[in-house]
């Protein structure tokens, strides 16, 4: 057994959540992004990070935390300058830590190219896989589902990468304008797919294209959904930064996050750097009227639903993809689970309230997704008797709801450059049933 832990210290093995399939190394689950028994791809070790790297960690860059802690996780896969380099070409930007009350702060994940959370994961993937075809000398096709950000993110980070063919399904209507052109617009090794459905439809597509034999056998597939245990890893590296900046500013209380949430890649990212050491005191899994986990946590009860529409559209979804994750993560039993995660709902009528209200008193502008997480974070708080340091997580830039955000607020907002230039292009989308036949046929045409 000790020979055996040594050698998983040392190369990152994978086995699927199921146990019906094999054992995978690092590059393998990259790109197969799925188990053939439809599991979900987890690590047999996660490190713990030494004493010495909390205690300076206030010191360190954003690229610093995210090569330490990527080097801790990935072991011995990828030599210590090659990862280097994969992240200082993937994280290019900040996540600042911004007050907005005492003791309150929001994380804004925002500052990448396509303005979302989704960035860091997606280009740290685009650059591994980068990595790992220059190697092998392969081409793949990447098949990804989207609510909203995912796409953009995908889209930007994989942009004209040699090798790489990527297809992102999204549910029409469900999406914002600027969301949809942010993944329609940039041509080249891009297709946008238009899906007559949900979320929840365009994802059952890409699952169900990744367990056919038949495509599988015809193309090289791979997701960027976080399916993909390669997105999980940069999304950890932002609750490092959190908590360094906190200690840099002199903050010490015990440490409480709210994570806006969907798919719960997110939140499963969290319990990672939980895992690893950071000290999180409770994570708050805040979410819309799709309130499935939310139930779960206060219930043990899981019962997935169909996804109802909301403002709050990245976070529609009736069947979260990380749930096994979050519950292998947070400690399987449901009453070691409850001890670091909680959950908070919100519907339109309140997410509306909170964004009017945040902004009437601190002058902060926040998207429909990062007022549920505000509102997730502010009912947790004054249930604690102690102070402790809050933050919530800004999962994307206020302007890509600019209908819903100026509509609530009553009042016109800033729009980035970047982000109106979009609204000037032409949509180019593919119409999709949400039939698996009609999508397969495509993907063999």
């Amino acid at each position: 057994m000790q020979d055996l832990f040594l050698t998983r210290k040392l190369d990152m093995i994978l086995y699927s959540t199921k146990h019906e399939s094999p054992d995978v190394s690092l590059e393998e689950a990259v790109f197969r992004g799925l188990p053939p028994d439809n599991g979900l791809y987890m690590p047999y070790t996660i490190p713990t990070l030494p004493a010495s790297f909390f205690e300076d960690i206030q010191h360190l860059s954003m690229q610093e935390i995210a090569f330490e802690v990527s080097k801790a996780l990935l072991g011995e896969d990828i030599p210590a300058e090659d990862l280097r380099q994969i992240v200082e070409r993937a994280i290019t930007f900040e996540a600042p830590l911004v007050a907005v009350e005492p003791h309150t702060f929001v994380l804004e994940l925002f500052h990448g190219p396509s303005m979302a959370f989704k960035d860091f994961g997606a280009r740290f993937m685009a650059s591994l896989m980068s990595y790992f075809l220059q190697k092998s000398a392969k081409e793949i096709h990447i098949l990804v589902a989207t609510s909203g950000d995912t796409g953009g993110a995908v889209a930007q980070g994989f942009y004209n990468t040699p090798g790489i063919k990527v297809t992102i399904l999204y549910p029409t209507g469900k999406v914002s304008d600027i969301q949809e052109k942010q993944l329609t617009t940039l041509g080249g090794n891009i297709t946008a797919l238009e899906v007559d459905g949900t979320f929840d439809d365009c994802q059952r597509l890409v699952k169900s294209a990744f367990l056919d034999n038949e495509l599988r056998s015809k193309f090289n597939l791979a997701s960027a959904n976080s399916i993909n245990i390669s997105r999980l890893i940069p999304q950890s590296f932002y609750y490092f930064s959190a908590y360094a900046q906190l200690k840099k500013q002199g903050h010490n209380e015990p440490v409480v996050f709210c994570v806006p949430s969907g798919n719960f890649g997110n939140l499963s990212a969290g319990l990672i750097a939980q895992k690893m050491g950071l000290p999180v005191e409770m994570f708050i899994a805040a979410t819309n009227i799709n309130h499935i986990v939310p139930d779960y946590l206060a219930t043990g009860i899981y019962e997935p639903k169909p996804s109802q529409e909301t403002i709050s559209n990245a976070m529609d979804v009736g069947n979260p993809s990380n749930f096994v994750r979050m519950q292998l993560l947070a400690g399987e039993q449901y009453d070691e689970i409850i001890k670091h995660v909680t959950g908070d709902f919100s519907d339109d009528t309140a997410t509306r309230t909170t964004m009017k209200a945040v902004y009437d008193a601190t002058g902060y502008v926040m998207c429909p997704h990062t007022a549920v997480a505000y509102r997730g974070l502010k009912h947790y708080t004054a249930t604690l008797p102690e102070t402790v340091n809050g933050v919530f997580l800004s999962t994307a830039h206020y302007a890509k709801f600019l209908d819903v955000v100026e509509e609530t607020l009553g009042t016109k907002v800033e729009v980035p450059t970047q982000l109106s230039d979009l609204l000037a292009k032409e949509k180019v989308a593919i119409q999709m049933s949400k039939d698996f036949a009609d999508f397969k046929a495509y993907l063999l045409q």
